[in-house]
């Protein structure tokens, strides 16, 4: 299994890190991919990654969340200077938040379209936080519509026809935690979007599944996301781990 984006770096891990992932790499989880939030995480995400260089791949790029009037050129300029001194996987995680402010929208449109620039120049693939913002999101996807442009919808809480679109788009969809929810929805219509289609993440330490939701999340309950798709599938758990990985690795390379 590959977690595609979870933030090992988080303070909620700092008693006990090493545990965790040893924890996850004895249930099978080959790699960790580490979306990025600002420059204040920068160094310790990247010293994670030095610790566990053949597990371990960290993205970069500015968190809408953290868009902000007073910061967010000079975020952006750091985001380039890494972008110019060494490789990623991926930008990310980048998009638009309208959940917690919707006073910057304009700033947060400006800081993912510099990005996705970014990423089409560089031929890599981004990674989308959209919360509250699906139509935001997809005014500027068409506004940047390119051939090497496509990555993940992280965390994908839409509906059927938001996950076409994406889809559509060039797209796939990250499903972790919430599709194990009761009122997560995505349950209900995940049968009708391809195998081919989705990967894996946890968004540690948010959003962990039934029966740990509302708790710390972790890397190592990958696996209790895998068995509800077991169930909407109707697919063995090795075949579910093969597709989803496969999809990992023409996303993100091997």
């Amino acid at each position: 299994m590959i977690d595609t984006h979870t933030h090992l770096y988080s303070e909620e891990f700092d008693h006990d890190r090493a545990e965790m992932i040893q924890r996850a790499i004895s249930k099978g989880i080959t790699k960790f991919y580490l979306p990025a939030i600002d420059s204040e995480y920068h160094e310790k995400m990247l010293d994670l990654e030095k610790q566990y260089p053949n597990q371990i791949f960290s993205m970069i790029g500015l968190h809408p969340c953290y868009v902000k009037p007073e910061t967010w050129e000079n975020e952006l300029r750091i985001v380039e200077d890494y972008l110019s001194e060494r490789n990623f996987p991926a930008i990310g995680e980048i998009g638009i938040d309208l959940y917690w402010d919707k006073t910057t929208l304009d700033i947060q449109i400006k800081a993912f379209e510099k990005q996705i620039d970014w990423a089409i120049e560089k031929d890599l693939p981004i990674v989308i936080h959209t919360r509250e913002s699906f139509d935001e999101v997809f005014k500027v996807l068409e506004r940047k519509k390119h051939p090497q442009l496509r990555g993940i919808f992280h965390c994908f809480s839409g509906n059927l026809e938001q996950a076409k679109r994406a889809i559509d788009l060039n797209f796939v969809l990250g499903i972790g935690g919430v599709v194990t929810f009761k009122n997560g929805k995505i349950d209900q219509f995940l049968h009708e979007i391809p195998l081919d289609k989705i990967v894996l993440e946890t968004d540690s330490p948010y959003l962990a599944p039934v029966p740990h939701r509302g708790k710390r999340n972790e890397s190592s309950y990958l696996d209790l996301v895998v068995g509800k798709l077991v169930n909407i599938y109707g697919k063995d758990f090795s075949e579910i781990d093969r597709i989803t990985t496969e999809n990992v690795e023409r996303i993100f390379g091997k």
